[in-house]
């Protein structure tokens, strides 16, 4: 009956999470006992093909059944115990433990071969309640330009540039705020079921996790001789020699290739992630990303989208879902296209900006466009509606050079 396979559909997804366990559960000393074996080595391991046909899983029990996934969910719980993420005791009156989950996924390399299996433990954050289980959690994100201009500085400078990754980097980030979770599903202390874990450290997951992480690097940072930039607090710079050296952040889907001449910029790994994502691989190519004689307007009449395939749009339809379509048969035929940054091109600023006026006959709300450049580097660019109403041609060029000069500063 359709009541049975529901309830069966429940019990197979709450294997994988502890968000509808006893708000008490138990811990997990099998981390302690287990032997890790890390498999950053994995392309010269002779079991890698096996990896290959390993599907990422989606419940701790299907896991469970491969050696590869069991080494990775124990090397996670080896880091909570180097970390001292966490310590096991009875939950406290009054409070609630949060659910934990188990998240898999497959790691690959630069040429998009599989070399090792990720297992990462996750609290249930959305259950929390703030105030009480956390209290401030904004922390900085690098906006994209001034990746590209770090990038662009280097092309110019003829830096090398390089990346590095922190292994479990929030377990490094300590936590103010008395947070309880589950024990993870599928690895409980059977001689302390009913226990939970005390948190120190910042699990993925909880709202508080970025932030903690952030004041975790900047006091490491600031400690070893970085400034932190006056505008952009994301960017740490140490002087050595007359040289600077950058902290390099990294941003997925990003692909930088260093040559003789400068930096090229693409997405060509990401464009072919997202396409296969969504099944966009036999699809015909695209000239344009948009229809260039065709405006994009508000729809009242076409039929609407299934709300389930859509978020945080207004009353999106049929034409609008086109549209997105669009984009994604015009990537398909442009992979590769990207930002040339030349080395031996001048580091002079240059910005443009433009408005239509013309073709604000629907609301009278003009289009604007800009972009800036360091010599020959592309930085930024814009192209948007403008959120107020123009009675002449002077008010949209001063709103449009306004938008534009603001991107400058």
């Amino acid at each position: 009956s359709k009541g049975s396979e529901r309830n069966d559909q429940e019990k197979e997804n709450n294997v994988n999470n502890t968000n509808n366990v006893n708000t008490v559960s138990s811990t997990v000393n099998t981390a302690g006992t287990n032997r890790v074996n890390v498999v950053g080595e994995l392309p010269f391991d002779p079991d890698m093909p096996a990896l290959e046909d390993i599907k990422e899983p989606k419940k701790v029990i299907h896991a469970l059944k491969y050696p590869s996934w069991i080494k990775a969910i124990q090397e996670e719980l080896q880091q909570f115990k180097l970390q001292e993420v966490w310590t096991l005791v009875d939950l406290p009156n009054g409070k609630r433990a949060i659910g934990t989950k188990w998240v898999f996924r497959n790691k690959k390399d630069e040429r998009g071969i599989m070399i090792r299996n990720k297992a990462r433990l996750v609290t249930q954050g959305h259950t929390q309640e703030e105030g009480i289980d956390y209290d401030e959690l904004f922390a900085p994100v690098t906006r994209i330009e001034a990746i590209r201009l770090f990038l662009a500085y280097a092309s110019f400078k003829d830096f090398m540039v390089y990346q590095m990754n922190v292994k479990s980097a929030f377990l490094y980030g300590k936590i103010e705020e008395e947070v309880c979770v589950c024990q993870p599903p599928g690895f409980e202390d059977l001689g302390f079921p009913d226990r939970v874990y005390k948190v120190e450290k910042a699990l993925h997951g909880l709202h508080q996790a970025p932030r903690a992480w952030y004041e975790t690097l900047t006091t490491y940072l600031l400690d070893n001789g970085f400034q932190r930039g006056k505008i952009n607090k994301t960017l740490f710079i140490k002087r050595h020699k007359d040289e600077f050296y950058g902290r390099t952040y990294i941003l997925y889907g990003i692909t930088s290739e260093k040559k003789n001449d400068g930096i090229f910029i693409c997405q060509n790994k990401y464009i072919g992630e997202i396409l296969k994502k969504f099944g966009f691989t036999e699809v015909n190519n695209a000239s344009t990303p948009m229809e260039t004689q065709k405006p994009l307007l508000k729809d009242e009449d076409d039929e609407k989208v299934d709300v389930y395939i859509y978020r945080y749009q207004v009353n999106l339809k049929v034409s609008h879902l086109h549209a997105l379509k669009r984009i994604f048969r015009y990537l398909k035929g442009h992979p590769k296209l990207g930002l040339w940054y030349l080395k031996d091109s001048p580091f002079d600023l240059v910005a443009y900006t433009d408005s239509d006026y013309a073709e604000a006959s629907f609301n009278r709300k003009s289009t604007i466009g800009g972009c800036r450049y360091l010599g020959s580097r592309l930085i930024s660019w814009q192209c948007k509606k403008q959120i107020v109403v123009a009675n002449s041609i002077i008010k949209v060029e001063y709103v449009a050079a306004s938008s534009c000069c603001g991107q400058v500063l």
